[in-house]
């Protein structure tokens, strides 16, 4: 028995009964207040998102905008194709879930089975592409290159083919008038990602998932603007996702006409000029190398003296920007990224870094000039230049005796230019600098160079200036790696150099400062720098941000927001420097390097200025340059392993002058009648009522036969079936290589 009283015993159960009671009052009472939370205070709130997990959307592509030339013929617009789509909430009425509908759909379309299913799977962080990265409830497509026959089969057996549509839809296109390709100026277009979506949520144009964006060249830049809205249609949908009515509807707004400055007459004679030097160059034998020079890749800029617009932009190797409609394949993409392709995704136009060669020396030239030297005095251009225990020879030691700057300039004097630097290197205080003055540098900064030039492409860099701040810091970066092979035994060339570079790698030393006076050693410039460059030089010293655009265009005509031209700078001459640049660079097409490719040339009616370089590059040939100005227009071209700047690239851009002026080829004889662009195109094409951009007619034509039909339609010319050329071809070269 136990010996607990029967009171405590009574007491102690009273207790817990209390304890329980209190716990159950606790419970009910923090329920109910959580029920009052969410019913009362927060219900509407939550009352609203049960409401939208029962609306659904279905969105409508926004039509996006054209990209048109200066004379409104369109570069890249849409074009109807007949797209074949499947509704995934169809298929998965099916009692295989749509598995039957789907073979079937492949075989009349001529794709796998699994190809076909692929497209219809939901994207996410476990599912590979190919997949759906749009709205589940929004028809899926299947392909957009679907033919006549093939749709009427799939209509006309709906059937077998239920969920499957196929009807025309708006596809992007590139057209390539008059042969022009531009891809790397165009760019191209690709899904939206989530991280896209989630972080354009804050902006005034969000996307939507099934957006897809413009991913390089204009493209991207002018995405907003091209882009548009699209339109959402709302439907009220059951627990099982039925549809039970509509919710509300937002129509699709298309997106802007973007105006470039880019002429698609003019853009394609520089691409197939560009294209011609570098096949040329290849055919030439290198006398240093003893092999005929490579001509992997090249790039030149054509741009508007008084505005710093782009007239035109080639890069090589070049592709079909039109690969990239509708998705790329993976075949493709390994074709453009390969090594062996040499990159043509890149814009070498912007994204280009070599050595300038002599082109250089109208900044060294007007360096000179601001840190005192006489403008009219002569400097010694002799063979070589000892400096220390090494020689800085002159081009083939060629030896003119007391020259003049503009002389220097004109014969291209490497020697004059090497005394100038190491001079104004000694006066600086050498290797033990206590207050430099740094002109060579200095002026460099105020060409612009070492910096974006800014213009309206995406990727630009900003190519280098090996001034001291800059040897500090590489110096910093690599002094250990050099400082670890200085420690081996090695005694190559290299290791030689690193030993040097570990004590005293930051120091600017002579050497440097010779070599970068004539644009070589650790400089390295794009051509649309030196195109701004050159065209200041032209305009008076005036330096523009080099632009592209030209004017936006709402989709009604009603608005038209101009790209104005923006000056960003001026260079760091006078009046009488500038002239006297002027005269000299006219010299060197009269008597100078470039003379030989310019005999005949109507000099008293079109004066053209021009400088040549030669750029020098460790393991490989020599890089052409050649830089020329009119009152008008500035072209630069450059080609790697080409040769020389005249032997290289002069014919090319004669040929581009000659087009654009209506000259007589090789000759003297002018009609401006037969020219593209005797003058600078300044006023926006014609607006129609309605919003459409008005093409100009082409009755000017090419001065040359383009291959594959009339030089006067906009549109894309048929191949023969004899000349069609490999897809890897047409990836790699463009349409104008298929001809």
């Amino acid at each position: 028995m136990s010996n607990i009283p029967e009171t405590g015993r009574t007491t102690r159960i009273t207790i817990r009964l209390v304890i329980l009671q209190i716990l159950v009052v606790s419970l009910l009472l923090t329920l109910g207040g959580r029920l009052w939370y969410l019913q009362i205070r927060n219900g509407q709130q939550y009352q609203q998102k049960a409401a939208s997990n029962n609306i659904q959307q279905v969105v409508t592509p926004a039509v996006r905008g054209t990209i048109v030339d200066d004379r409104g013929v369109p570069l890249a617009d849409n074009e109807t194709r007949l797209v074949v789509s499947a509704s995934r909430t169809d298929l998965l009425k099916q009692a295989d879930d749509g598995k039957a509908v789907l073979t079937r759909l492949a075989g009349v379309l001529g794709m796998k089975p699994e190809d076909v299913m692929q497209k219809v799977r939901l994207c996410d962080a476990h599912t590979p592409r190919p997949c759906w990265n749009g709205s589940p409830y929004q028809p899926i497509p299947i392909t957009d290159s679907a033919t006549t026959q093939q749709a009427l089969q799939i209509m006309e057996r709906r059937e077998d083919f239920p969920g499957v549509t196929a009807q025309p839809t708006a596809v992007r296109r590139y057209a390539s008038p008059d042969h022009s390709n531009a891809a790397q100026v165009l760019g191209y277009l690709s899904p939206v990602t989530d991280d896209e979506v989630a972080a354009s949520e804050k902006t005034g144009n969000p996307l939507l998932r099934s957006d897809q964006i413009g991913r390089s060249g204009l493209e991207h830049t002018y995405d907003e603007q091209l882009r548009g809205k699209a339109g959402v249609t709302r439907y009220e949908v059951d627990n099982l996702g039925r549809v039970i009515g509509k919710a509300g509807d937002t129509p699709a707004v298309p997106g802007g006409t973007l105006v470039t400055s880019l002429d698609a007459r003019v853009q394609a004679v520089t691409e197939k000029q560009l294209a011609t030097a570098m096949d040329e160059a290849r055919k030439t034998y290198d006398p240093i190398t003893h092999e005929n020079y490579k001509a992997d890749s090249g790039a030149a800029v054509v741009m508007d003296n008084r505005t710093g617009q782009i007239i035109a932009m080639a890069s090589a190797p070049t592709y079909d920007p039109n690969a990239w409609v509708g998705g790329i394949s993976a075949k493709d993409y390994k074709a453009l990224t390969d090594t062996k392709s040499n990159y043509p995704l890149l814009n070498r136009a912007i994204q280009g870094q070599s050595a300038p060669g002599s082109t250089f020396k109208v900044v060294s030239t007007s360096a000179a000039v601001n840190a005192g030297y006489s403008i009219d005095g002569d400097y010694p251009c002799t063979p070589s230049l000892t400096i220390g225990n090494r020689e800085f020879k002159n081009f083939e030691n060629e030896s003119f005796g007391d020259i003049s700057l503009a002389k220097a300039l004109e014969v291209s004097c490497d020697t004059v230019f090497y005394g100038l630097a190491y001079d104004e290197w000694q006066k600086d205080g050498g290797t033990s600098p206590k207050h430099p003055k740094d002109w060579f540098y200095r002026t460099a900064h105020q060409f612009g160079l070492g910096a974006r030039t800014g213009v309206d492409l995406p990727g630009e860099v900003t190519g280098r200036v090996p001034d001291r701040q800059w040897k500090k810091d590489f110096w910093k970066a690599n002094k250990d790696e050099w400082c670890k092979v200085a420690k081996t035994k090695r005694e190559d060339y290299q290791a030689q150099i690193y030993r040097e570079d570990c004590t005293d790698g930051a120091v600017l030393r002579a050497g440097d400062s010779v070599n970068y006076a004539i644009g070589q050693g650790d400089t390295l410039v794009t051509p649309v720098q030196m195109a701004r460059i050159y065209a200041a030089l032209a305009n008076g010293g005036t330096l523009y941000q080099p632009t592209i655009g030209k004017a936006v265009v709402s989709p009604d005509g009603k608005t038209v927001t101009p790209i104005k031209p923006k000056v960003v700078g001026h260079l760091p001459d006078s009046p009488d420097t500038l002239k006297y640049i002027n005269k000299a660079l006219a010299g060197v097409i009269t008597d100078g390097t470039a003379a030989w490719k310019f005999g005949n040339w109507p000099q008293d009616k079109i004066t053209l200025h021009a400088k040549t370089g030669t750029a020098e590059v460790a393991g490989k040939q020599t890089t052409s340059w050649l830089d020329t100005y009119t009152k008008d227009y500035t072209v630069v071209m450059t080609i790697s392993q080409a040769g020389t700047g005249s032997g290289g690239s002069g014919t090319a851009i004669r040929r581009i002058y000659e087009a654009m002026y209506g000259i007589k080829k090789d000759s003297s004889q002018i009609d401006p009648k037969k020219g593209i662009m005797p003058k600078p195109v300044t006023a926006l094409p014609k607006i129609s009522s309605d919003g459409v951009v008005v093409p100009a007619s082409y009755d000017a034509g090419l001065p040359f036969a383009m291959p594959g039909g009339s030089r006067t339609a906009p549109g894309p010319a048929a191949v023969p079936a004899a000349l069609t050329p490999t897809r890897t071809e047409r990836l790699l070269y463009g349409r104008k290589y298929a001809a």
